[in-house]
């Protein structure tokens, strides 16, 4: 896992799996991001080298997510691979994550200009496949 920080954001990129005994490295980057403030914008987690992702790496995603939004902030995901993407829609996640094709995308999501400034906006994410009527 390696964190890196720019302008627009954080990027936590993962690697290989995500899973009961990998998920601390990712607490403890998240725990890094919470206590940069709510000023320091959005986390993307790039999904790129993600090979797998069990129930505790969701689990763990979700709790990052919650408290982001805590702090008015946003987790956005990018490059993530299509068993996860499968994973998400099964059970429902993909109408909570916001997934992105790749990191830049993430970063510049929500983003206008106003004044020469960036600010983010993030939309809730939208549905996609199946409505419920």
């Amino acid at each position: 896992m390696q964190v890196t920080h720019e302008a627009r954001g954080a990027v936590i990129a993962l690697r290989g799996e995500l899973d009961f005994e990998s998920v601390v490295q990712l607490e403890e980057a998240g725990a890094t991001e919470l206590a940069r403030g709510r000023d320091a914008g959005p986390v993307v987690v790039d999904c790129a080298a993600l090979s797998f992702c069990d129930s505790s790496g969701v689990g763990t995603l979700l709790r990052l997510f919650q408290e982001l939004a805590a702090q008015q902030r946003v987790l956005r995901l990018g490059a993530v691979p299509h068993s996860v993407v499968r994973l998400f829609t099964q059970t429902g996640l993909d109408q909570v994550f916001a997934v992105y094709k790749d990191v830049d995308e993430a970063l510049t999501a929500g983003t206008r200009q106003r004044d020469g400034v960036a600010a983010h906006v993030d939309e809730p994410p939208r549905p996609k496949g199946r409505q419920v009527i």
